[in-house]
């Protein structure tokens, strides 16, 4: 079995791997806009700039932490209805629930994300 190992030949933490690879696809989708001319000094440019990060951003987040969560909850509730088969109506009643209110909370980063990218810069 190979290890993940890093450069101090530590064992790398699961949780950061995700990060590096967020940090790393964040960047690599932000180098057109900072590959632009710096003659451009309008204000609404910036703005446009910011709002490309920060929608990309908050749907990467959000989606991150969504699939996170909705696996967690799928993990307990087979782990419960494993321990005690009787209240497995019960238990998967919640599960479902639950990946609905989950799923609803990314829909609406999603939305979010949309209207920040949709505003018309030109007016402000």
């Amino acid at each position: 079995m190979r290890k993940n190992i890093n450069f101090k030949g530590e064992k790398m933490s699961k949780n950061l791997k995700p990060l590096i690879a967020l940090i790393f696809l964040v960047i690599l989708m932000s180098t057109p806009l900072l590959a632009q001319g710096s003659d451009i000094s309008d204000n609404r440019t910036a703005l446009f700039k910011w709002s490309l990060l920060i929608g990309g951003a908050l749907i990467a987040i959000a989606v991150t932490v969504g699939a996170m969560s909705q696996s967690k909850a799928i993990t307990g509730s087979c782990e419960s209805i494993s321990r005690n088969p009787a209240s497995g109506d019960h238990i998967r009643f919640l599960l479902i629930f639950g990946l609905v209110l989950i799923e609803t909370l990314v829909i609406y980063a999603l939305l979010i994300s949309i209207i920040i990218l949709m505003v018309n810069w030109g007016n402000i």
